[in-house]
């Protein structure tokens, strides 16, 4: 059966800038595509947009594209990538200027419909820097079925970009919802790069990281089954529990919902197909929603922050005093919103002063900058010989800066133009599905109550760590964070020990194990086939990644913490 090889050299704005040259040296591929935009990303244009109408598209990609563009071409290599952000035409613009100065002869097309930022007020987005639809796969095909060696995007969803590729050789239709979520799956997994072949997994001490990690390769075949691989001879591992923890990552209920169809999560089927090769099968789709996601940043404000050292004896008392001495040099005109975080990073009998030392942070946001500006820093620094003992700082308090809040719009896709632009500067629209599905709404959450209460009781347990038992991966939705767990593949009584950990993970005992979300709404998904659960917590990340002042604000680091929570584990299932 016919496959095709599309790679990813980009996970997000900022990634390995080698990657592109790397992907296109390393081995075959037809294929290259990149994602570079994520929530915050498009605040981040947003700000460049303003500053020029020249910007707002992803200036790495085009540095790498100078630099490889002559390579791409002599492999025969076509690229796919979502990087023109807010300005898919000035990013392609700027290709062809590249390619008539190197005298390569490529086609560049771009898509483009997805900034409804001029209709915010009709749309009822209320006050918006960024207003922008996600965008399905179909302008992708379009273009490449014209010929465009280079495709950019504004707000494609991040598999798009491989989606695209697979309906313009395959011939697919809209229709054909089986092999469409197979190859949406093939793009969630490889959309965040080295994800996938052991970046920020759990189980990394399993993988080769002597060497830089590999970026990952979708085989793609014509019936919509995928093999995740990567080249030979690079770092990391590609293997079920890798591929797992892309799969979990930044999902919500058991479908995962796209412009072109929604992909049936608890139909998927991963299997070793030999060294770093796993093989994705049995996923089913059904008709896309009849709306998609916007994603709207705007103007949130101004913050500040400063993180003040507590060292040795009585840090609870030491922290109560310089609040008190803050608060109350704010008072006369007190920020909208003071939060302070005081992170017991000090230990007993300390050998060393930063064993000894814990940290209190001050986070401070308003309309007003001045407010949280010079005010706010010089609250902080007058008082530093009229405090606690030992007062030092992590470094002086700067000046304010603004910040972004982002929400989630929906609107009908027949509301969202849909735009391919060719080369030669002809256009053509992509018309929305014809067909919907007809309930979209979130699939019910588990209970509470244990739904198998013969499991792991009755014998000898153990208190241990939760990751010695279990994987896990974390990241934002918006303001929302989500937790993947799951038990690792070689578990040799894998079914028994997902049994268990799907009774151990409900809504309350969450709420214990991560006391941040203890009045958050939560759900508990479970994910038979991956053996794992998927744990949403509603607004842990307030209005998003660009205004939270979590310690973590991309909730990045979560499922670590989780794993890290002690927990009774059956001793059968240690073995």
């Amino acid at each position: 059966m016919r496959t095709l090889r599309v790679g990813n050299c980009s996970g997000f704005y900022g990634d390995r800038h080698s990657a592109m040259r790397e992907m296109l040296d390393g081995g075959e591929l037809d294929y290259l595509t990149g994602d570079y935009l994520a929530e915050l990303t498009m605040l981040i244009l947003g700000r460049d947009r303003m500053k020029s109408a020249d910007l707002g598209y992803a200036k790495t990609f085009l540095k790498q594209v100078t630099e490889n563009l002559a390579l791409a071409k002599e492999r025969g290599v076509r690229i796919v990538a979502n990087a023109g952000g807010l300005n898919p035409a000035g990013l392609a613009a700027a290709i062809r200027e590249v390619a008539a100065e190197q005298g390569v002869d490529v086609s560049v097309a771009h898509v483009e419909g997805d900034d409804l930022v001029a209709r915010s007020a009709e749309l009822g987005f209320g006050d918006a820097l960024t207003a922008n639809a996600y965008l399905g796969a179909f302008g992708i095909t379009e273009a490449l079925r014209a010929g465009a060696d280079i495709v950019v995007t504004g707000r494609v969803t991040d598999a798009s970009v491989v989606v695209g590729p697979a309906i313009a050789e395959f011939g697919w239709d809209r229709e054909d919802h089986d092999r469409l979520a197979g190859a949406v799956v093939a793009g969630h997994v490889i959309e965040c790069g080295a994800q996938a072949t052991g970046g920020n997994f759990s189980g990394f001490r399993d993988i080769d990281t002597s060497r830089p990690l590999g970026f990952p390769i979708a085989e793609i075949a014509e019936d919509g089954t995928v093999v995740i691989t990567k080249h030979e001879g690079t770092g990391g591992a590609v293997t079920v529990d890798t591929v797992t923890a892309q799969l979990v990552y930044e999902i919500q209920d058991q479908r995962y919902l796209n412009p072109d169809v929604v992909v049936d999560l608890t139909s998927i089927d991963l299997a070793t197909d030999g060294d770093d090769r796993v093989r994705i099968s049995g996923v089913r789709g059904t008709a896309p929603p009849a709306t998609t996601k916007v994603c709207l940043n705007a103007f949130g404000g101004f913050r500040n922050s400063v993180e003040f050292v507590l060292t040795g004896l009585d840090i609870e008392d030491k922290a109560a005093w310089v609040r008190a001495q803050i608060e109350s040099a704010l008072a006369s005109s007190p920020p909208a919103e003071i939060v302070w975080d005081l992170a017991r990073t000090d230990k007993a009998d300390p050998t060393s002063q930063p064993e000894a030392a814990a940290i209190l942070r001050c986070h401070v946001k308003d309309a007003d900058q001045n407010t949280v500006g010079r005010a706010f820093s010089g609250a902080a620094v007058e008082v530093a010989l009229a405090s606690y003992p030992g007062f030092t700082m992590t470094a002086p308090p700067g000046r304010a800066a603004p910040y972004g809040i982002y929400r989630a719009a929906y609107v009908p896709q027949a509301e969202v133009p849909h735009v391919v632009v060719h080369a030669d500067g002809s256009r053509t629209e992509v018309a929305p599905p014809a067909n919907f599905c007809d309930d979209v709404r979130p699939r019910a959450a588990s209970t509470t109550e244990p739904r198998h209460k013969s499991r792991g009781e009755g014998g000898e347990a153990r208190e241990i760590p939760l990751g010695r038992l279990v994987h896990a991966r974390s990241g934002d939705k918006g303001g929302n964070a989500n937790v993947g767990v799951w038990i690792p593949a070689a578990h040799p009584r894998r079914a028994e020990a997902y049994a268990w950990l799907e009774d151990l993970l409900t809504e309350e005992r969450i709420r214990e194990l991560l006391p941040e979300a203890a009045d958050l709404r939560i759900e508990v998904h479970p994910l038979p086939n991956l053996a794992g659960v998927n744990v949403i917590l509603h607004g842990l990340l307030g209005e998003g990644v660009a205004s939270s002042t979590r310690f973590d604000p991309q909730a990045k680091a979560l499922g670590e913490w989780l794993r890290a929570r002690i927990v009774s584990v059956p001793e059968e299932l240690l073995a």
